[in-house]
């Protein structure tokens, strides 16, 4: 079904992408010019130096998390289940970046130095379970990346009537080019763009649907339009606690498996890495909720007919059109005309971007370290470990168009691909978060319990595909199977039979003192005579101050925070709030809708001074500090450029 509310050329500018890569090279070279941070090491371009601040790591988990489905299927389900899918939707995949605080604090107290969770994994129990859990971890990149290319995709064409074997190769090929000239710091200022812009437009639709659409213009005309659409006001939705379950399940998936989500952690200040995740997964929530709250009930709004002075503006959509994530594109261009395509075209643009870069940053990290230098060259240079770092850019870039095209042209759809990646990925969850950070956890009863779990999951699925055949009933089995199999195996094996690992190794990975050869002793002899430059951050000065939050006492006092607040929030988003609504049979008066209404919009305004105005805050200095040089430059050319201390290395904490 396409709209062709754009033209065609939109379509390939935005797929292309040129302008937007360009943007963000500049904004690489400017942060080099006038702060000495340049992606010139392998260090820098895969985890920024571990030096990046809460609110910018917060940004980046909301960007990373922010995907093509979250806006697209979010207002699919709640076109399909009303006001029930959003909930859903948001609450189950909030959960998991919240419960991850855990992981990162462990992470940050038993691997301080690690690249990628494979190398924890790898150094604790070996090369068997090293390559298991890269199966599920790549798995999970090349799921993800295909649900970006997919909806991306199928969503751009609908709008402009751009080929879509040219979407799925022009989405990733704009991304690729600033990633690698940038490498995880050029990411995490896409993040920050992206970010920005998103909640921008997300209010935008906001108020044009709730206050000012001559179609809608009020909550209570939109109760009113919901209420003559059959089962879309209730909360009491069998499919959409069906849903919630399985968004639950796949979601721990590709949030627990993805390395990038532990990339922004190893990212991360010691200190801070907690706070960054608990105010990311808070900020996310309102994103899905809010956007479909607006568009997805806006297009079952255009689609009803309660009076005979209102006409339909939107035909019923099939369960295809629903599938491929449409009912957002054709509520904004019915809503707005082009103005409104273009601002979804862009917000979309921005998600799939965002959301590529940190895939394609993700998997380089683990093709260079978990590949490369583990089984091919465990004796590379920098140069070569950096060189390695840029062609893994550049391969999975590649390797995503192909499986965006080999999955449209096999006729699988975002909307199922979604639903079902928990089949397939979920035996592993319990596993990798037991590894990290349970010293009994048992090597073979993790690695059982991820390939037990995996064949139950299928098998699960596939028994009840062909006994029932019906509604999401098979994915919630094969979810379940997936993830409970493999939970209870790796954890009753590892009561049974515990190891007693004090992870002395896995502390030991990459660190400052394994790598340091005697060069360097006499470097940094030489470097404590100099007087450092109080405007700027060194490298020595980050490493001193690393080294210091890495506080034993202090990561552990972190891990509790986090372990008590992230269940609590569960309970809450999970249990405490829609479970009660849920039993009760709620259906909203146009009070209790309002509240409902009011409540999101609140939480986004909230959630956007989290991750918009937080982060310039943090980096005011280095803000500053580019003013300055930019100005000087105007004056004499070359007078503002950063000169590095004498004897110290150069690095401006972003």
């Amino acid at each position: 079904m396409s709209t062709d509310a754009l033209p065609q050329g939109a379509g390939y500018g935005v797929g292309i992408g040129l302008f937007f890569s360009a943007f963000m090279v500049c904004l690489t070279a400017i942060q080099a010019r006038y702060t000495g941070v340049s992606p010139k090491s392998s260090e820098e371009f895969s985890s920024a130096s571990r030096s990046i601040k809460p609110g910018l790591i917060a940004s980046g988990i909301v960007s990373a998390w922010t995907w093509a489905a979250t806006l697209l299927q979010s207002s699919a389900v709640a076109y399909r289940y009303g006001i029930s899918g959003p909930w859903w939707y948001a609450a189950g995949a909030t959960v998991q970046v919240l419960l991850f605080a855990q992981l990162a604090a462990k992470l940050k107290l038993n691997a301080p130095y690690a690249h990628t969770w494979l190398e924890i994994v790898a150094t604790r129990w070996g090369t068997v379970a090293h390559l298991i859990f890269m199966f599920f971890g790549l798995a999970t990149n090349l799921i993800v990346s295909s649900m970006l290319v997919l909806g991306g995709s199928a969503t751009v064409t609908s709008l402009t009537g751009m080929n879509t074997i040219a979407a799925c190769f022009l989405i990733p090929l704009g991304v690729a080019i600033y990633v690698v000239v940038g490498g995880m710091r050029s990411t995490l200022l896409c993040d920050y763009t992206h970010t920005t812009v998103l909640f921008a437009i997300i209010l935008t639709f906001v108020f044009v649907v709730y206050a000012t659409s001559d179609h809608i213009g009020s909550i209570s005309k939109m109760h009113y339009l919901l209420s003559e659409a059959t089962a879309k006001m209730p909360l009491r939705s069998v499919d959409g606690l069906i849903f919630g379950v399985i968004n639950l399940i796949g979601n721990f998936a590709t949030v627990f498996q993805d390395q990038a989500y532990w990339q922004r952690a190893i990212a991360s200040r010691p200190a801070t890495t907690v706070k960054a995740y608990l105010i990311g997964g808070m900020a996310w929530f309102a994103i899905p909720f809010a956007f479909s709250t607006t568009l997805g009930l806006a297009a079952v709004a255009f689609g009803s007919v309660p009076a005979p002075d209102f006409v339909p503006m939107l035909a019923p959509l099939s369960q295809a059109d629903i599938s491929e994530g449409l009912p957002a594109s054709l509520a904004a261009a019915t809503l707005l005309g082009q103005s409104g395509a273009a601002a979804l075209l862009i917000v979309l643009f921005l998600a799939v971007t965002s959301a590529t870069s940190a895939e394609l940053i993700a998997v380089s990290s683990v093709l260079t370290y978990d590949v490369y230098v583990r089984y091919i060259n465990p004796q590379a240079t920098e140069a070569q470990i950096l060189r390695m770092s840029h062609a893994g850019v550049a391969i999975f870039a590649l390797v995503m168009a192909l499986a965006g095209v080999i999955f449209f042209y096999i006729g699988v759809s975002m909307g199922w691909l979604y639903t079902f990646m928990g089949v397939i990925l979920g035996s592993a969850v319990v596993p990798i978060a037991l590894c990290i950070t349970w010293s009994k956890a048992s090597r073979a009863g993790c690695i059982g319990g991820s390939v037990i779990g995996f064949v139950a999951g299928v098998a699960a699925w596939l028994g009840v595909t062909a006994g029932l055949n019906a509604g999401n009933y098979e994915m919630l089995a094969g979810n379940l199977a997936s993830i409970a199999i493999g939970g209870i195996v790796a954890v009753a094996a590892s009561l049974i039979w515990p190891e007693s690992y004090d992870f002395v190794e896995t502390r030991a990975i990459n660190s400052p003192a394994s790598r340091k050869k005697p060069a360097d002793d006499a470097e940094e002899a030489e470097d404590e005579k100099k007087v450092p430059n109080s405007s700027s951050s060194s490298v020595s000065n980050a490493a001193t101050q690393l080294e210091s939050e890495l506080d034993p006492v202090g990561l552990t006092k972190a891990f509790k925070f986090a372990a008590w607040s992230s269940v609590i929030m569960t309970l809450v988003f999970m249990i405490l709030i829609p479970l009660p609504l849920f039993g009760a049979s709620t259906i909203f008066s146009v009070r209790g809708f309002t509240v409902w209404v009011v409540v999101g919009i609140i939480w986004t305004f909230c959630s956007a001074f989290a991750v918009v105005l937080y982060p310039l805050w943090e980096s005011r200095q280095a803000l500053a500090m580019i003013s300055r040089g930019m100005i000087k430059d105007l004056f004499v050319w070359g007078s503002g450029k950063y000169v590095a201390p004498a004897g110290t290395k150069t690095e401006a904490s972003a």
